[in-house]
């Protein structure tokens, strides 16, 4: 009996620490509300069809913007409107795109670039 509840135990914690991941950038909401100063920046965001959210740090807000040619293949930077992946060497799918990432230069050299 005692495996069966410490079963469910540890069952229950992993629900609890699933339910708390992050699924990229977090948009904003009624309970996270935008200080006025942002007010302006978050409608023209949103009237240009951008999602306005907080960043990986959640130290101020930002616009991020699906990019058209997302997924597109890709041998240089100058082929995207955003970043070319080096890995899959396919376009970013959104702009800004935080992290570090290996990608390629608008002459088709691979690098590591950190966007925090």
């Amino acid at each position: 009996m005692d495996a069966i509840r410490r079963g469910f135990a540890v069952f229950g914690c992993m629900l609890l620490l699933v339910a708390c991941q992050e699924d990229g950038p977090a948009a904003s909401s009624a309970s996270e509300p935008v200080p006025d100063l942002l007010a302006a920046a978050q409608k023209q965001c949103e009237r240009s069809g951008g999602r306005w959210g907080l960043t990986p740090g959640k130290a101020t807000y930002v616009c991020y913007r699906q990019l058209s040619d997302a997924g597109k293949r890709c041998d240089a930077e100058s082929d995207c409107k955003g970043l070319c992946l080096a890995r899959s060497q396919t376009c970013s799918p959104i702009e800004p795109f935080y992290g570090c990432h290996e990608v390629l230069s608008n002459s088709g050299v691979r690098q590591t670039l950190c966007v925090e």
